[in-house]
């Protein structure tokens, strides 16, 4: 049995691997995350107590981390400021937590000689041209388009310096856009499940010709959880599940599994420097790790996010209003 520290751990992705370990392994784990407006303690409900404890407080707080790192066996370092849209109003905040408590947690394992693990995102290599048949690899050069993409390729950086200079023992993984249980409604996914279930048209940002790779957060989880037992130290991970899927035919797969006219939804603003096309080659992952989806197909993961957001309103209704109410501002 081992200890985890998870930084972000009540976020979205972050709170799914939290159930996912605690439901598949043994090891106990502690979240540490400071519940900015997309942390939710929610997400941590009906845990283990004696195998699981929250911690309240900041990466950036070098007197909060130090100990907790120091207790640890392994950091799983989620934590981040990541929706796009905010990033373009005020980046920084996205400077403080992801670079700043990057390099935070990074001074720590180092002083501790801990496992570290980073998460990522694939949006640090920029986009791809909709006719293009490459996907990212893990020697595809860094071109982030946003403050958000840019502090991540900057954080990125850092481990691989630390790792390099100092002997830190960590790895990094880039995944491709995740859906499933626990995601904020301002996401675009829970964003188009829950204006439906409410009785309201979905938005779709211009033509809706942008194309993601989406993954199931379970999968993402399996995914972390196998490079941070079998990973090589010093190496980078993509993770992707084969869910390339135009924003377009995302909506209208909504719309026809809850029962609506595919094309019941409105076209709204499209926002500044939105890339166009991400894809991810995760063949390094699948066949030096033996890692798999579990949800290889979009339409079944997709049911199952939205029987999630159909049975748990109460989590998702506090946070609806004020999210619809601050994209109207921004006409989207």
């Amino acid at each position: 049995m081992s200890e985890l520290l998870v930084t972000g751990g009540a976020g979205f992705i972050g709170s799914n691997f939290v159930h996912y370990v605690l439901a598949n392994t043994d090891h106990t784990v502690t979240v540490l995350d400071k519940l900015s407006y997309a942390g939710n303690l929610a997400s941590l409900d009906g845990l283990p107590s004696d195998r699981f404890r929250f911690v309240k407080g900041d990466i950036a707080d070098a007197e909060l981390v130090d100990p907790l790192v120091e207790r640890s066996d392994a950091v799983v370092h989620y934590a981040a400021e990541s929706h796009n849209d905010n990033s373009l109003h005020d980046p920084r905040p996205f400077l403080d937590t992801n670079i700043i408590g990057s390099y935070t947690l990074l001074e720590a394992v180092r002083r501790h000689g801990t496992r570290f693990h980073h998460i990522s995102t694939d949006e640090v290599y920029g986009d791809l041209e909709l006719d293009d048949p490459a996907r990212f690899t893990e020697s595809t050069p860094y071109n982030p388009s946003s403050p958000y993409s840019s502090t991540k390729a900057a954080s990125d950086l850092l481990v691989r310096a630390w790792v390099r200079s100092f002997g830190v023992e960590a790895t990094i993984s880039n995944c491709s856009n995740n859906y499933g249980p626990y995601q904020h409604v301002e996401k675009f996914i829970p964003r188009q499940i829950t204006n439906v279930l409410r009785g309201e048209r979905p938005k779709l940002y211009g033509t809706g010709e942008n194309v993601r790779d989406w993954i199931h957060a379970d999968d993402h989880s399996s995914a972390v959880l196998t490079i941070l037992e079998r990973g090589a130290i010093g190496e980078t991970y993509l993770i992707g599940a084969d869910g390339e899927k135009n924003n377009r035919d995302t909506v209208e797969l909504i719309l026809e599994l809850l029962g609506q006219p595919r094309d019941a939804y409105d076209h709204v603003n499209d926002r500044p420097g939105h890339d166009m096309r991400y894809a991810i080659d995760s063949s390094k992952l699948r066949d030096e790790l033996g890692w798999a989806p579990r949800y290889a197909d979009f339409r079944s993961g997709m049911e199952s996010t939205i029987a999630w957001y159909r049975d748990n309103e109460g989590w998702w209704a506090p946070q609806k209003d004020a999210t619809e109410a601050r994209y109207r501002e921004q006409g989207q």
